[in-house]
């Protein structure tokens, strides 16, 4: 199936649920000038602005020879989220000018320190498949990364090292000026763009408003993000489960004691209650002081219960959650080999969130808010009702002449 071409990316980012578009260009390119930092000495992280190096296949024209660079063209300052998350930060010089066409990159520090490379100075770029089709590039910039490469993948390109950062419109007018001079050894690119949404809901309607705008049936429409998103909240939404299944339970047992308790408390005050039925009192202000009493009673329990629990709620929750995370993550790592297949066509920028590491949710600074008040308060004034409706019932039975006559 073939790529979505630049120009239908941009079509799609016209949807009204797109509050951001951006994209980018990788190649693989080799160096005459300089050596490529080994991978074989690199640690055994995965490098996620590696996953944009373009492959075999297609878009790579098949079995293209690799080079040990990955050269990446941004459209914009906001497409280097490495940057803005803080896995990148420059330490010299400055970034490529924005939407320029100037041949001008910025290098990785570790790159830089091997071959004694400084601000200003240029390096020769060749193509892999062609090592006599040549580009100097003049470095601008020198950054630092927190992020390494899988020493077991083999590939130099792979290494955090080995990656330089370019504008999108520098590396399109180098591709350009390849395949205008060679259709079979030209340099071959992979164009990727990114769609920013506002919210969830945003993402959701997307879809059907690229539907509209032309997308295929043939591609799914997917984000990384949501997915490592939904699958961070599992622990939570699993101990979010059990807790309201325990909940239930509580609030049954709980709501039939204290309708026996209230019963047994009736029957020991029978005479108190015929006394008052005898005196002229009204059975129904019997029962509504019998009403108030309980919930005298239920405010100081949930003044009590809200502290305790307020106090108590935060560290119980985060070693639950600790607990249920790491269990989650067993069951990851134990499951079948392979089973996150891709439903339907290609994606339409796709992520890998099944090769991506989830950071699960293991701690909440807050467990009780208002909200959580209102509802304990509204579940506690419902049982109080319901336990004191069969007092209410025993009252307005009694007969306060049976009740005196009978008092033993």
């Amino acid at each position: 199936m073939k790529e979505l071409s630049l120009d239908e990316l941009k079509t799609y980012a016209k949807a009204d649920s797109v509050k951001d578009f951006y994209y980018t260009q990788s190649a693989s390119l080799n160096a005459s000038s300089i050596d490529a930092v080994s991978t074989s000495s690199a640690s055994s992280n995965a490098d996620s602005q590696g996953n944009n190096m373009p492959m075999e296949g297609k878009g790579m024209g098949g079995m293209q020879n690799q080079g040990d660079f990955t050269v990446t063209g941004y459209s914009s300052y906001a497409a280097m989220t490495a940057f803005s998350d803080g896995t990148a930060t420059l330490r010299e010089g400055e970034l490529f000018t924005e939407g320029s066409a100037a041949l001008e990159c910025v290098i990785n520090k570790e790159l830089a320190t091997l071959n004694d490379i400084a601000i200003n100075d240029t390096i020769t770029f060749t193509n892999p498949s062609d090592e006599e089709e040549s580009y100097k590039i003049k470095v601008v910039g020198i950054y630092t990364t927190t992020s390494a490469t899988d020493a077991g993948m083999g590939m130099n390109s792979m290494d955090p090292a080995n990656q330089i950062y370019m504008s999108y419109e520098a590396l399109n007018s180098i591709a350009e000026k390849s395949a205008a001079s060679s259709s079979d050894n030209a340099l071959r690119t992979q164009t990727r763009g990114t769609y920013v949404f506002e919210n969830v809901e945003a993402y959701d309607t997307f879809e059907a408003q690229a539907r509209k705008l032309g997308l295929s049936d043939d591609y799914t429409v997917s984000s990384s993000d949501v997915a490592a998103y939904e699958q961070s909240l599992v622990p939570l939404e699993n101990l979010s489960t059990y807790a309201g299944y325990l909940l239930a339970v509580v609030l049954i047992i709980g709501g039939v004691i204290l309708v026996v308790l209230n019963i047994y408390h009736i029957r020991e005050r029978k005479y108190e209650i015929g006394v008052l039925a005898a005196i002229g009192m009204n059975k129904k202000k019997i029962a509504l002081q019998f009403i108030c009493e309980i919930f005298i009673v239920t405010l100081i329990s949930i003044m009590l219960g809200c502290g305790i629990g307020a106090a108590g709620s935060v560290p119980l929750t985060n070693t639950l959650l600790q607990s249920q995370s790491a269990e989650v993550s067993t069951t990851q790592e134990t499951g079948p080999f392979g089973n996150a297949g891709e439903p339907g066509g290609r994606g339409m920028n796709k992520g890998q969130p099944g090769n991506q590491k989830v950071s699960y949710i293991e701690e909440i600074s807050s467990a009780t808010n208002g909200r959580v008040l209102l509802e304990l308060g509204g579940i506690a004034i419902l049982l109080t009702l319901l336990s004191s409706g069969m007092a209410v019932m025993t009252i307005l039975r009694y007969e306060p002449l049976k009740i005196l006559s009978n008092r033993e």
